[in-house]
């Protein structure tokens, strides 16, 4: 898969800081929502009992025996709510099915288990302290038992629990709305980066300007030393073209001269070779000008209107042929190809299928994704076996002596697409000929 490919279900350094920093809170406010609740439970709960204990100590300095060996208890406890009916707080003295209870009890009395809870009067959530001792004239211990109403206390944890709630929820969203602002701002050199880059790209700059972190300078530095060391090759080879040009174009012009001296015969023998050799000099001279271009990062071009005017030009060519071409590319595509390229490289695959064809040509698109399109130029003609597709994209390689050519067209429009990151690749065509399947890039947003 390609990276670009790959790169779109990545997520972003934005996203995933985002995201770490999102469960990083979810998990502390989860852990500070059940654990301090239950931590001020453990205490309120400690508290209480503490309290019942005291209750504990003072009603077992009370208990006694009566004249009739009864227990009593003779005094008050210091409390008044052990006196007010169904007040929550209460204590009950046990002993062989004995009981006397406080008054706050009224008629009820303390019922349930460790395990299952207590409850009171109107049924009451107990908390309960108990204790066993002797008294001197019985033989069996006596149960003793305080008992206080937890419901206010639940209800107060309660209302202190939702306090925390919102006080954690607010917490987490404004670290959180504080950590996409410290995020944003930490990434932007890395946008300003971006867009420097595309300035770059569309040919409005030629190296990265401005001023970037300390963490973040070498890659700039790497870049612009990249940038430069790219422009200067591409202005080397501008000059080793032009060069190269100026030194080719005497001999030439005195071969020519020369040929045309010589008789009629020999004329038309030397001419057409010499006429090939300035024309290929003219095409790789153009291209070596045009690969050297400084707007060459921004280029695109709408492959259905060259198609047109390529097939417009062919018509003419080959008019004898009576060819039929079909152009079903989407008027509203383009492809990053600078427009000479793209005539070389659609013009030498229409000019094939115009020459093989039988009578009709389809060029139509498959949508890959958003960084490529497919094009794909097919034809009616005899096609060629499926063992030579690879070895006639290869330089110089001609399958037909007979057809006029050099072999080097399939091998510039596979180079020219590979230099633009696409490829191309023959298949047979469902129309009984050869299928060119061209894979070019798409501009970038």
């Amino acid at each position: 898969m390609p990276i670009n490919a790959r790169s779109k279900h990545l997520p972003s350094l934005r996203s995933r800081l985002l995201l770490a920093a999102t469960v990083w809170l979810l998990a502390i406010t989860l852990s500070a929502g059940y654990l301090v609740p239950s931590f001020i439970k453990s205490y309120l709960i400690d508290q209480e009992k503490q309290q019942l204990y005291l209750y504990l100590d003072e009603l077992t300095a009370l208990a006694d025996v009566d004249s009739n060996g009864k227990l009593s208890l003779p005094n008050k406890l210091s409390n008044p709510r052990f006196q007010s009916p169904y007040s929550g707080l209460y204590w009950a003295l046990t002993v062989n099915e004995t009981q006397i209870r406080s008054r706050s009890l009224w008629d009820t009395s303390i019922t349930g288990n460790e395990e299952g809870g207590y409850t009171g009067p109107d049924e009451q959530s107990l908390l309960v302290v108990k204790r066993k001792f002797l008294l001197p004239e019985i033989d069996e211990p006596v149960e003793l038992a305080i008992a206080a109403n937890q419901d206010k206390l639940m209800a107060t944890l309660q209302q202190l629990t939702h306090g925390l709630w919102l006080i954690l929820l607010i917490m987490a969203f404004g670290i959180l709305a504080l950590t996409w602002l410290q995020v944003s701002w930490s990434l932007w050199p890395l946008k300003k980066l971006q867009q420097n880059l595309k300035n770059v790209r569309e040919g409005n700059s030629t190296e990265l300007t401005g001023f970037y972190p300390v963490e973040v300078r070498p890659v700039i530095d790497d870049l612009n030393a990249l940038l430069f060391h790219y422009q200067e090759l591409l202005e080397r080879a501008r000059n080793h073209a032009g060069n190269l040009s100026h030194a080719l174009k005497t001999p030439i012009a005195v071969l020519n001269n020369e040929v045309a001296l010589l008789n009629d015969d020999t004329k038309h023998k030397l001419s057409p070779p010499l006429q090939q050799l300035q024309q290929h000099i003219d095409y790789h001279l153009g291209r070596a000008r045009m690969a050297g271009a400084a707007n060459i990062l921004a280029a695109k071009t709408a492959p259905a209107t060259r198609v047109d005017a390529i097939s417009l030009a062919m018509d003419k060519v080959y008019a004898h042929r009576n060819v039929v071409l079909v152009n079903e590319l989407d008027s509203a595509l383009n492809v990053a190809i600078e427009k000479r390229d793209l005539d070389e490289i659609i013009g030498n695959l229409i000019e094939n299928s115009y020459k093989w064809s039988n009578s009709l040509i389809r060029v139509h698109q498959v949508d890959d994704n958003a960084q490529q399109v497919t094009i794909i130029i097919e034809d009616d003609g005899p096609g060629i076996d499926a063992s030579e597709y690879e070895s006639v994209i290869k330089r110089g390689v001609r399958l037909d002596e007979t057809t006029p050519g050099t072999g080097l067209g399939l091998n510039i429009v596979s180079e020219l697409a590979h230099s633009y990151r696409g490829s191309l690749t023959l298949e047979s065509s469902s129309l009984g000929g050869l299928k060119a399947e061209l894979v070019l890039p798409l501009p970038r947003n």
